[in-house]
């Protein structure tokens, strides 16, 4: 499949705007999460949760699968492949890890984490600590990073299947048995009208 240079370009702008709109998005909870963790305030606190519970059902997933689909369509659409390279390998299967824990772990936490507010606000408990929190946005945002220097510097070279691709794309094409046939047909009638 190639993709025309209109629905690649297309596909480009909306794939760098969903990983940035991700790591953004990361940016802002991970300050919500500190906010939540190092205030004293219940009420602010609360707020925080709330709104990193808000952001992560209404934005995050839909963000990590527009990433998602947006890269694989331009790996497959494009002569860089979806394994063809190492760099490119690597940054799907982070994405596809970074969105299972969004779905699996992160916002299952912040589900727990609201209900858990909720009742330590009742019963006048104290607000969430940084190992509650922390740990999701710190590894998003550490893995987001990490594939935006990988899709700058794209390192590590071709994977094997990158390497027989290349090899049998620069590999001259047999010439089957008909076409040596016909081609050495005309010098044959050729010789054969020739009876000098």
């Amino acid at each position: 499949m190639k993709l025309s240079r209109p629905a690649r370009r297309a596909s480009l702008v909306v794939h760098v705007a969903a990983s940035a709109s991700w790591l953004g998005l990361t940016l802002g909870l991970l300050a919500l999460a500190v906010t939540a963790s190092t205030t004293g305030s219940a009420v602010t606190a609360g707020a925080s949760v709330r709104a990193m519970k808000l952001f992560a059902d209404w934005l995050l997933l839909p963000l990590a699968f527009l990433t998602l689909l947006s890269g694989v369509l331009l790996s497959v659409g494009t002569p860089w492949g979806l394994f063809r390279h190492r760099w490119v390998a690597a940054k799907f299967w982070l994405t596809l890890a970074a969105t299972a824990a969004t779905a699996l772990a992160l916002r299952p936490g912040l589900d727990s984490a609201v209900a858990d507010l909720a009742a330590d606000t009742a019963a006048g408990g104290p607000p969430p600590g940084p190992g509650d929190l922390l740990p999701g946005p710190v590894v998003s945002l550490s893995a987001y990073l990490f594939m935006t220097v990988v899709s700058v510097l794209k390192p590590w070279g071709l994977t094997r299947r990158g390497r027989n691709h290349r090899t049998a794309s620069r590999a001259p094409a047999p010439a089957s048995a008909s076409t040596a046939a016909s081609a050495s047909a005309p010098a044959a009638a050729g010789h054969a009208g020739d009876t000098r």
